[in-house]
């Protein structure tokens, strides 16, 4: 959500609600003041009733804010299996040529569009090595 500040790493695998916290005070019918531990002492304690979520559990389940969290070292390449369609979109003065990838553990739908030349670059394994006439060899 646009101006929602979400605690830790950002993106889809952030955690949705930390804590259990106690509730200190109730502000008044919507608004709640919760003890936070030293390490959010940034954010301000008191939260809408929307942000809070009702816990009843076992204390023993109960994880540190420490623990939670994702490694930084880890990390995820998209390898390309097959390239599906080659476009030239062409501009006013120069060709762009794109190619349609096919990446590892997607589906055909998911495909995506790439720049040749950075497909060159980085996968020259996929692209059979060319012979050109004005380079001077010679082929059979």
């Amino acid at each position: 959500m646009k101006g929602v500040m979400r605690f830790g790493k950002k993106g889809k695998l952030s955690p949705r609600y930390i804590g259990p916290y106690r509730i200190s005070r109730k502000i008044d019918d919507v608004a709640y003041g919760l003890e936070l531990p030293s390490e959010l002492a940034a954010f301000h304690p008191v939260f809408h009733i929307s942000m809070l979520k009702k816990c009843i559990g076992d204390s023993s389940l109960i994880l540190p804010t420490k623990n939670i969290g994702i490694k930084d070292i880890l990390f995820y390449e998209e390898i390309p299996v097959q390239i599906l369609n080659r476009q030239v979109h062409k501009l006013r003065t120069k060709e762009i040529a794109s190619f349609k990838v096919l990446w590892r553990n997607q589906f055909v739908k998911e495909s995506t569009c790439e720049a040749e030349e950075d497909m060159q670059k980085r996968y020259s394994h996929l692209f059979p090595s060319r012979e050109f006439p004005d380079q001077g060899t010679n082929s059979l």
